[in-house]
C-alpha cells in the first residue's frame, strides 16, 4: 500500500485519482504532480513500484504544504482574522457564512439544522 504525506492512497484507484484523497491535491494538481514524476496516471496504485511512490512523494514535497501544514496553515489564518477583529473572522466566530452569500433563507449547511419556534403557542378554541 503506498503511504504518501501520511496517507494511505486507495489501492484500486487510478494513480490520479488516488492522490486527490491527500488534503490540498485536487485533480488538476494531482495530474501535475503525476506528469512531473513521470508515472501513467492511468496506473492502478497497486501496480506502482516503490521507484514510482518515491518520484511521486519527492515532487510532493517539493510543490508545497499539504494535508496536516496546509490544515495548520488555513487554521492560523482564520485565528488571525478572528483576533484583528474583522469582519470576516466575526462571520467565522459566529459560524455564518464568510463570503457574502444571503442567510434569510439559506445557508443550512453553515448554520445547522433549523431550530423549532422557541415557544409554540397553542391556540386555544374557545368560541362564545
Amino acid at each position: 500500500m503506498a503511504r504518501i504525506a501520511g496517507v494511505d492512497l486507495p489501492r484500486n484507484k487510478h494513480t490520479r485519482i488516488a492522490l486527490t484523497y491527500i488534503y490540498g491535491i485536487g485533480h488538476p494538481r494531482a495530474a501535475k504532480i503525476v506528469a512531473a514524476a513521470n508515472v501513467d496516471g492511468a496506473k492502478k496504485v497497486q501496480d506502482l513500484n516503490e521507484e514510482e511512490v518515491n518520484r511521486i512523494r519527492q515532487v510532493i514535497e517539493g510543490e508545497g504544504n499539504v494535508e496536516g501544514d496546509l490544515r495548520k496553515d488555513v487554521s492560523m489564518h482564520i485565528k488571525r482574522l478572528i483576533e484583528i477583529g474583522s469582519y470576516r473572522g466575526f462571520r467565522h466566530r459566529r459560524n455564518l457564512p464568510v463570503r457574502g452569500q444571503r442567510t434569510h433563507t439559506n445557508a443550512r449547511t453553515r448554520k445547522g439544522p433549523r431550530k423549532g419556534t422557541v415557544a409554540a403557542k397553542k391556540k386555544t378554541a374557545t368560541k362564545t
